[in-house]
């Protein structure tokens, strides 16, 4: 496909899809997303005709001005949307396909210092919620969902639905996940402090009432109401 078909494909979605936009020019003059879309598919260009520099520093340039960073090598499909999408950065050897889109904070990341591939392949018609990280060489299939705040290190089956840390299926179609896999169980650091001390606090009260001690604690001496009987509530 060419250039300017491909933005027109890009520009689209927001128009159609997103109820904040108020029409084509709305999104031309203030969506980032937008501009760092566009801005891609040009460097994009750049770097495969073998200009040296040239694509890195444009792609510095487009994220200093957009908050967004993507690498000038990583491939992305048409109809691609990225929403409020300050903090999204899209690695170097990262493959997006059609349909896809992101929200805030978004990382298409490596775990590799090597050459090679080592970021991950997003297939067509996928959803990855706000400050969610999909970290490797994995493959997240076609019409997956990734919940806000995943962090997503394994492949990602088509159409499921993951969430949490590291990212489970909670839903996947004509699967029946188990209820005990759905479960995002969430640390409480505070909790459990909180249940140490009291369970160390009723092994005192034992050890104490073992040697007589008595674990009650003392009442409060009763005050004596009469000194306020002369005292006007205020008004």
């Amino acid at each position: 496909m060419g250039f300017w078909s491909d933005v027109r494909a890009d520009l689209h979605v927001p128009v159609e899809c997103d109820p904040a936009a108020r029409g084509p020019i709305d999104v031309i003059l203030s969506y980032p997303g937008f501009h760092a879309i566009v801005a891609h598919r040009i460097i994009h260009r750049i770097h495969r005709a073998h200009v040296p520099l040239l694509p890195r520093f444009l792609s510095n340039l487009v994220r200093f001005a957009t908050g967004i960073e993507i690498h000038p090598a990583a491939r992305i499909g048409r109809h691609f949307f990225i929403d409020h999408g300050m903090g999204v950065v899209i690695g170097e050897t990262a493959v997006v396909g059609e349909r896809v889109t992101l929200y805030k904070g978004v990382t298409l990341g490596g775990t590799s210092l090597g050459h090679g591939k080592r970021h991950p392949t997003i297939g067509n018609d996928v959803h990855i919620g706000t400050n969610a990280s999909v970290l490797g060489a994995i493959v997240v299939g076609d019409g997956a969902r990734i919940g806000a705040g995943s962090v997503v290190v394994h492949d990602v089956p088509a159409g499921a639905t993951v969430v949490g840390i590291p990212a489970r299926i909670v839903q996947q179609p004509g699967v029946t996940v188990p209820p005990s896999q759905t479960l995002v169980e969430m640390p409480d650091p505070t909790g459990a402090i909180i249940q140490q001390l009291a369970e160390r606090v009723e092994l005192l009260e034992r050890k104490l009432a073992e040697i007589g001690v008595p674990t009650q604690p003392a009442r409060a001496p009763a005050v004596n109401s009469a000194i306020f009987d002369d005292v006007s509530p205020a008004i």
